[in-house]
């Protein structure tokens, strides 16, 4: 039986949760023809090779920039590239 003086400390099985910066999703764009798309893949380049090829079948009009890695953290873009940049795709096959 628990005595009444008696303090207990337990561990939270959830864990600690850090802060996170919320940041809202960019707009849809409205037209993909013309714009800049970045094609980001990281991990092992299975499935990504066909898809890869596929959306440049299937938009010729986008101008498709493409980085890969075989490492979990993907290539970041850097500044000049993210001023021209339209939108983004992150791939990520394991």
């Amino acid at each position: 039986m628990a005595k009444k003086d008696t303090v207990y400390k337990f561990l939270n099985p959830v864990g600690i949760k850090e802060a996170v910066d919320i940041i809202p999703l960019a707009p849809r764009l409205d037209t993909l023809d013309g714009k800049e798309i970045w094609f980001s893949i990281c991990g092992e380049p299975d499935i990504t090779i066909p898809l890869e090829k596929q959306l440049k079948n299937n938009y010729p009009n986008v101008n498709w920039k493409v980085k890969k890695t075989y490492q979990t953290t993907p290539v970041p873009l850097s500044d000049e590239e993210m001023k021209t940049c339209n939108a983004l795709i992150q791939a990520v096959a394991w």
